[in-house]
């Protein structure tokens, strides 16, 4: 409309049939013009996220029950070499032969479940010497990609809840010192077990910050064992930096997988000085440790 005083002037409109201000005839019936006109056909692009999220939810429901089946059935094909070569030979044999078997099976595992293992620096494992690794720690999968990926002969420490479990249990104690977290006596008792696996030639796998990571920070603070551990006996640490466990296992997804590729980078060793305090110790790994994690994070 064009309103000139009283005087009402009206043009003919595109709903009407007419033409528009610059004399090109559109009829309401075209589909093409935005607006109004095309209140007939549905806009389904707000509709994508939420139908993404779901086939996403579904999927990842899937993939886990896959890994669980496929972890079951892979380990009892291991529980056969490992009852007939590793659970009856004495350490360190049963502990080598364990990690050696168990990198056959996490490759067929991890590679079946989408999810591939990277490692990088195994040279910086000097043959005859031991060492104590620190990984960081973002998920349940870090242990199936630490352990079989350290050169060598290696155990862990790990709390005795999951021992109990049938079959599972027999691997897990093999290659960890257990340890009850509620009892001093017991904590007393594993440090000296670890010091007897570094002088019987294995290394000695730890996970300093304690529990899993599920802060928004790269690391969180480190505990003080692996540290003392390494002033006490003199043995270097290397530090083992895991990526990309936490998409594999997303911890705030319950029974989710999300097939990605899994990276273990090992760093240069970093052997106490003299003088050194636990303290300053434990700073100076955290800084390495973080440092990379942050610059070479995918």
């Amino acid at each position: 409309m064009n309103f000139s005083g009283n005087k009402i002037t009206r043009f003919p409109t595109t709903e009407n049939g007419g033409s528009d201000p610059k004399g090109k005839a559109r009829s309401g019936n075209d589909k093409s013009l935005p607006g109004k006109e095309n209140t007939g056909s549905r806009d389904t692009t707000t509709d994508r996220p939420g139908r993404t999220n779901i086939l996403t939810e579904i999927a990842g429901r899937i993939c886990a029950v896959w890994a669980l089946l496929l972890f079951v059935v892979t380990m009892l094909i291991f529980l056969i070499p490992f009852l007939l070569f590793c659970y009856f030979a004495p350490d360190p044999k049963k502990t080598r032969r364990f990690i050696r078997y168990s990198r056959v099976w996490m490759g067929v595992y991890l590679t079946g479940i989408g999810s591939p293992l990277r490692i990088k620096g195994k040279e910086k494992f000097k043959k005859g010497e031991t060492y104590i690794v620190v990984f960081n720690h973002n998920s349940l999968m870090d242990v199936p990609i630490s352990a079989p990926g350290v050169p060598g002969g290696s155990k862990t420490i790990a709390k005795t809840s999951f021992a109990r479990v049938p079959v599972f249990g027999m691997f897990y104690r093999t290659g960890s010192i257990l340890v009850d977290r509620n009892s001093e006596a017991s904590r007393r008792e594993s440090f000296t077990k670890m010091k007897e696996v570094l002088d019987m030639g294995l290394h000695m796998s730890l996970y300093p910050e304690g529990t899993r990571n599920k802060t928004a920070n790269p690391l969180k603070t480190f505990h003080n064992g692996a540290f003392r551990l390494s002033l006490t006996t003199g043995k270097a640490i290397i530090p083992g930096i895991i990526f990309n466990s936490r998409t594999v296992l997303p911890p705030a997804k319950p029974f989710f997988v999300r097939p990605h590729k899994l990276g273990l980078h090992f760093l240069d060793p970093i052997a106490p000085q003299p003088g050194e305090n636990v303290e300053h110790l434990k700073e100076r790994v955290f800084a390495i440790m973080r440092d990379y994690y942050v610059t070479h994070k995918v």
